[in-house]
């Protein structure tokens, strides 16, 4: 499928098919895909639950509003935007800098700046902590669906769910925000999707103040 394909045919579905489970490795391809989605200082700042047991997706179900879904699709994910990822000392940041280093993007003089970058953007607040993590991890959780797509999988992501309750529920540490959860899986036979829904259209999008 061309990339036009993929955004025509992803969809969010409803019923999954119970008896009709993932592969293990079509589960990684999908999650490698996904991350090569861009995030701010490629700090990556993005985790996933992977919930494939019976009892684990009951539990997430009772605080997701009871969704069916939650339990019917074979993989629920739990993810996860990492609120400290900008941090010195932090694995990923450090791996990232070493990264960096190695491939002669940075300089060992230019370890202060960068740490002070990331600082004076995603550390003055709490907010704007919060804010790093959920928009890059937004940005993985849309190539997580569209990866999906791509390799014949359906998903649905939902917010509908007790953030607080499903962080304690599952020892999610407090550096962790929670976007969303989505469902991955087959699509139940039988089921007739609906058409797409609308969209804005361009002259919708594009404003000026």
């Amino acid at each position: 499928m061309n990339y036009k394909e993929i955004v025509d045919k992803r969809r969010a579905v409803n019923f999954f098919d119970t008896d009709r489970q993932v592969p293990e490795e079509l589960l990684r391809q999908m999650i490698d895909l996904a991350a090569k989605a861009p995030s701010s200082f490629n700090l990556q700042p993005w985790n996933l639950m992977v919930l494939q047991d019976a009892e684990a997706k009951a539990r997430l179900r009772k605080l997701a509003w009871d969704q069916p879904k939650v339990t019917e699709a074979p993989v629920t994910l739990i993810v996860l935007a990492d609120t400290s990822g900008w941090r010195e000392g932090h694995g990923i940041v450090e791996k990232n800098w070493s990264e960096m280093l190695a491939a002669g993007m940075m300089k060992p003089e230019q370890r202060d700046w960068f740490l002070g970058a990331a600082a004076s953007l995603y550390g003055w607040s709490t907010d704007a902590s919060i804010a790093f993590a959920v928009k890059n991890t937004g940005f993985f959780a849309m190539a997580l669906m569209y990866a999906a797509t791509s390799l014949g999988l359906e998903t649905h992501p939902m917010d509908g769910f007790d953030h607080e309750a499903v962080r304690k529920a599952f020892n999610i540490p407090d550096s962790y925000w929670v976007p969303l959860l989505l469902a991955v899986g087959y699509l139940r036979p039988g089921i007739e999707v609906m058409p797409p829904k609308w969209r804005k259209g361009c002259d919708e999008i594009v404003v000026d103040f």
